[in-house]
């Protein structure tokens, strides 16, 4: 404080007019700012604070719409494997009530657990398009696969069940019956499957089971899996490896032969529902 009243101030700073007796500026290492700029500060700091909380809700209700979808997606995805399983049971029902029990329909449905998810949607695209009903129902318990098997390999009939190849012996007939499926779909989970394992393959009238005698990688251009072999078999195809980017550059093939339980002197023995359908 100077002569007179008069504030003495450092050099290199400016006077502010004082309002209510008090100093109207607070000084900092640089210098002396204005009580209104940081007025204007703290009202930034709480716009900052007030957008961070809208976005916050907005990223979580967007992510409660995508698990909303996803459970949805879920509930309704096995709905086509089912109505092909069901159109399966009503002909087996025909033929025989035992088949009719043994091929019904899972409750459950397909397991997505190891589908990827363009599959799964795929699948689910595929539930409003009506088609031909099933030829036969391919099972292996081991895996806990239950699928219906239709006539072709078109995309559409791969989304939602596996599928007969066309050229190869049909279902309840002697010869090689291909079959082949997605490895992102019903046939991820022959990535487990072991020289042994039974496949069961159920007709309307019929169901004969295989034994897996060999599993192998071949390239694409391979058709000689397909081929007839001593006696009666079934083949299943798909992409390999399971997990691959991009178009799988393989081909992994599980060779399964009849059962010797099946065959009467060399040759296929007819069923008792057979029997049934025939009369």
């Amino acid at each position: 404080m100077g002569h007179g009243g008069t504030r003495l101030l450092p050099p290199g700073t400016r006077d502010f007019p004082s309002s209510g007796g008090q100093d109207a500026c607070l000084t900092s290492e640089s210098g002396r700012f204005p009580a209104a700029a940081l007025s204007d500060g703290l009202t930034g700091s709480a716009m900052q604070k007030q957008f961070v909380r809208h976005l916050e809700a907005a990223l979580l209700a967007i992510g409660l719409t995508f698990l909303a979808i996803f459970v949805a997606f879920r509930i309704h995805g096995s709905v086509s494997s089912r109505a092909a399983l069901r159109k399966f049971a009503v002909l087996e029902s025909r033929a025989s009530a035992t088949i009719a029990t043994a091929a019904s329909p899972s409750r459950r449905g397909p397991d997505f657990g190891l589908w990827s998810e363009k599959r799964i949607a795929a699948y689910r695209e595929s539930l409003a398009i009506t088609s031909e009903g099933p030829i036969a129902v391919l099972t292996i318990r081991k895996l806990a696969l239950k699928v219906p098997v239709f006539e072709g390999t078109e995309e559409l009939i791969l989304n939602k069940g596996v599928g007969r190849i066309i050229g190869t012996a049909r279902p309840g007939g002697s010869g090689n019956i291909g079959i082949a499926g997605h490895r992102d779909g019903f046939f991820r989970c022959l990535k487990d499957i072991h020289i042994g394992d039974e496949i069961e393959l159920a007709t309307p009238g019929q169901k004969i089971s295989y034994a897996v005698d060999a599993i192998e990688a071949v390239d694409p251009e391979n058709v000689g899996v397909l081929r007839p072999r001593a006696r009666p078999a079934l083949t299943l195809v798909t992409c390999y490896p399971f997990y691959y980017i991009g178009s799988a550059p393989h081909r992994y093939i599980v060779h399964a032969s009849i059962a010797q339980s099946e065959l009467t002197n060399g040759v296929m023995k007819p069923s008792s529902e057979t029997k049934i359908a025939n009369k």
